[in-house]
């Protein structure tokens, strides 16, 4: 499974969150069974950030999905924007 997409910050602030908590998001997530790639990189607009996850099923996706939603991250993050489309494999 995939996605991508962005992560888009209203303001200054949520940029700063972001910077703060991303290395730590990153890490663990590249720790977890069936991560295959994960990356978060911050476009030419500051606000910003290109999301790009692999994951090699739908459990590990799903798996990742509730550690985020459980995590720091999850928790510093719930107000910024995202827009992500995800695909499974054909």
């Amino acid at each position: 499974m995939s996605l991508s997409g962005r992560l888009i910050c209203a303001d200054d602030q949520q940029v700063a969150v972001v910077a703060r908590y991303l290395p730590r998001h990153i890490e663990l997530t590249r720790a977890e069974p069936g991560c295959i790639s994960f990356s978060v990189v911050q476009s030419q607009d500051p606000r910003i950030w290109r999301v790009e996850e692999l994951f090699a099923n739908a459990a590990a996706f799903e798996s990742h999905q509730q550690r985020v939603a459980d995590s720091e991250w999850g928790r510093v993050t719930s107000g910024i924007e995202r827009d992500y489309t995800v695909r499974t494999a054909d």
